[in-house]
């Protein structure tokens, strides 16, 4: 959650503050001896011009904000001061996976509150501010600032970062450098995502084609993929390339549901592993092969079909041309290429500061026109695009629903620091689809006869 700069400065609603017994009186001028937490934290956001989106419980069990809101749990002045130190959302997100901050109540909806009062503050600063805001009234949100800091305590050194926040080293997008990065993101252990993916293990967005409430996460993603499978036109002895297979769910349904010849590549170890023993178990293993290797060295071909599934955001802004060039190279004239691709809109960042942090480092996303343009600037002819942003809004609550009902097997598994960082994970990631911060999409391309 990103904490807003600057929004309604002098008629800031009530914040329904609780003080403890040792608190006193807050004035306009500032606190006049020893304010609670939660009333000084009310006070300096007033200053700074905005209301508090979510109701504050402080470290010493003062209150402050709406009471209908989610409550933001700050365990200790330490929550504070990692924001003081790296503001923004890498801060705050600190704070949260260590366990410094905690939050009650829906956590999507806290986020929301936050993230949509943070946007409106900064459109505001980028409007030029508010009436009243001249040089007077920004001295004085910075005294009342600078004074809150002192009260509360949170001046100090930085803390330590989370144990388990990413520290990557290397030439960007290097061969050990991208191998490190998939570990670090997906060589957990295989009985952790057992409890948050469906029963195929299909780690990418489901397709939803019901609103029924029996219809599960499942159905999505069986959907998803005879989906894939028609639009390539898999059957019997058709050759595919499954690049980025994940925990095999496609490699698996075109083997066993399509009777496709497989080959398989996954740089993670974990995913490798775990899909040769699926097709071992189920009497695949002659129909499909497991490469655990990098993109950059599949060989052989030329291929009927070519699935890449929420692997290309990995290659990087520099390398999707030769990555592009290499799809082309390894498809037979006549077969089909589908993609499937986190977006990010034409005025939205993409990633962010959190996930280059503690989810997969380095990854590069870029509007879906220009997938397209580099696609076509390869040789191939886009025949299709379909947009599925809506349908990864629905995936990810479901994930999170399975991590929240399954949290003490999760925590036993990861541990909590790790548990709390997949929470922030899944919730933010459903938020930005939701609000088209994000977009997936299928793109479906031939090579030419």
């Amino acid at each position: 959650m990103t904490a807003p700069t600057n929004a309604k400065p002098t008629n800031a609603k009530p914040t329904n503050a609780k003080p403890t017994k040792a608190a006193e009186q807050t004035g306009a001028s500032g606190p006049t001896r020893k304010p609670d937490a939660a009333t000084t934290i009310a006070w300096a956001a007033a200053r700074a011009g905005f209301d508090l989106p979510v109701r504050v419980r402080a470290w010493d069990d003062s209150e402050a904000g709406p009471l209908d809101a989610p409550t933001v749990v700050l365990r200790s002045p330490r929550a504070l001061r990692r924001a003081l130190w790296s503001p923004g959302e890498l801060g705050l997100a600190r704070a949260y996976v260590s366990g410094d901050l905690d939050v009650e109540g829906d956590f999507t909806e806290g986020l929301r509150r936050a993230l949509r009062a943070a946007r409106s503050a900064q459109s505001g600063h980028a409007a030029g501010g508010r009436s009243g805001w001249g040089p007077g009234r920004w001295a004085e949100a910075l005294s009342a600032s600078a004074l809150a800091v002192s009260r509360l305590g949170i001046l100090g050194p930085p803390p330590a970062p989370p144990a388990c926040e990413i520290r990557q080293s290397g030439r960007l997008h290097s061969r050990a450098r991208d191998k490190a990065v998939i570990a670090g993101h997906y060589d957990l252990p295989v009985s952790f995502f057992r409890l948050i993916l469906d029963p195929s293990m299909a780690y990418s967005s489901g397709f939803w084609t019901s609103d029924d409430p029996d219809y599960t996460l499942a159905d999505a993603q069986r959907d998803k993929l005879d989906l894939i499978s028609a639009k390539l036109g898999l059957g019997r002895g058709t050759s595919l390339l499954d690049l980025g297979c994940g925990w095999g769910s496609l490699t698996v349904h075109a083997a066993s549901r399509r009777h496709a010849r497989v080959t398989a590549v996954t740089l993670s170890a974990e995913q490798g592993g775990y899909t040769r023993e699926r097709l071992r178990g189920l009497g695949l293993a002659d129909q499909a092969q497991v490469l655990i290797q990098d993109y950059r060295d599949t060989q052989g071909g030329p291929y009927d079909a070519i699935a890449s599934i929420e692997m290309g955001e990995h290659v990087g802004a520099d390398g999707y041309p030769a990555f592009c060039a290499a799809l082309h190279g390894l498809l037979r004239p006549g077969g089909r290429l589908l993609i499937q691709q986190m977006s990010r809109g034409r005025n939205a960042p993409g990633g962010g500061p959190f996930i280059e942090s503690y989810v997969t480092a380095d990854m590069h996303m870029r509007p879906v026109g220009e997938t397209v343009g580099l696609l076509e600037d390869a040789g191939f002819e886009v025949v299709g695009v379909q947009a599925m942003r809506l349908h990864y809004v629905r995936t990810i609550r479901a994930w999170l629903d399975n991590l929240e009902r399954n949290l003490p097997a999760v925590q036993a598994i990861i541990g909590p620091e790790r548990s709390r960082m997949w929470r922030l994970y899944l919730a933010g990631g459903a938020l930005a689809f939701e609000e088209g911060r994000m977009g997936v999409d299928q793109i479906v391309a031939a090579k030419r006869e």
